[in-house]
């Protein structure tokens, strides 16, 4: 991958990426962090694709002026934890404490412990509703572990390994549940047939509100920086 700039008010970061399946240039942006991405085919030039970027520049800093603008995580900021809104605020001791509304936490270190206390409490659900889903199918995960990814909100390994997004912890219970059986469902379905979709409904039952709203909201769960 190489690195470029687009020039312009504002200038606009390009990460230019080759690809030997690709049949001509194309341009995405990600929705979670902004990322402006040129894919180009083995034999076009560079400057053919900073190109084509630049006939697109308008088009670019549209779409990025309509993400979701990003929020540091401190006292006074609100925080959505399971879907509902929480302010944070200041307490005493070292501990986070919910609340009425409110997330008290040490001020000096509000984002680093906050971000701790999510990934556990993200844990406790995922690894419950993994486990009720699971049991539903008649069968077992290898184990289940948590990042901050970027591009899909869960996965499941061949082996039976389940990794999840821990900001799924921000989003209606719903949905964290619904991720949990999607994932699940792989354990027998390793593809997205209409064998896997049953699966599925199967287990979860109706989804579509729940996929809908991850396309609709899903990108500002990343907005919040701890």
């Amino acid at each position: 991958m190489a690195e470029h700039v687009l020039p312009g008010a504002p200038p606009v970061a390009l990460t230019l990426r080759r690809s030997g399946r690709a049949r001509r240039i194309s341009l995405r942006i990600s929705q979670l962090d902004g990322r402006v991405t040129l894919t180009l085919p083995a034999g076009v030039k560079e400057a053919e694709a900073l190109a084509f970027a630049a006939s697109k520049a308008e088009w670019i800093r549209g779409h990025l002026d309509n993400r979701p603008d990003e929020m540091p995580v401190e006292i006074g900021a609100s925080l959505p934890i399971e879907g509902a809104e929480h302010r944070i605020v200041s307490t005493t001791g070292r501990r986070v404490v919910q609340r009425d509304g409110a997330l008290g936490v040490p001020e000096d270190a509000a984002g680093r412990r906050l971000q701790a206390w999510l990934k556990g409490l993200s844990r406790d659900r995922l690894v419950a509703a993994s486990d009720h889903y699971a049991d539903r199918l008649g069968r077992s995960y290898k184990r289940i572990t948590l990042r901050d990814t970027r591009s899909r909100w869960g996965s499941c390994t061949s082996d039976g390994g389940l990794m999840f997004s821990w900001r799924l912890i921000l989003a209606p219970p719903k949905v964290l549940r619904y991720v949990a059986a999607h994932e699940v469902a792989h354990l027998a379905e390793m593809n997205h047939s209409p064998k896997f979709w049953a699966t599925v409904e199967r287990l979860y039952g109706p989804c579509d509100s729940e996929r809908r709203w991850l396309r609709r909201e899903g990108a500002t769960l990343h907005r919040y920086k701890f």
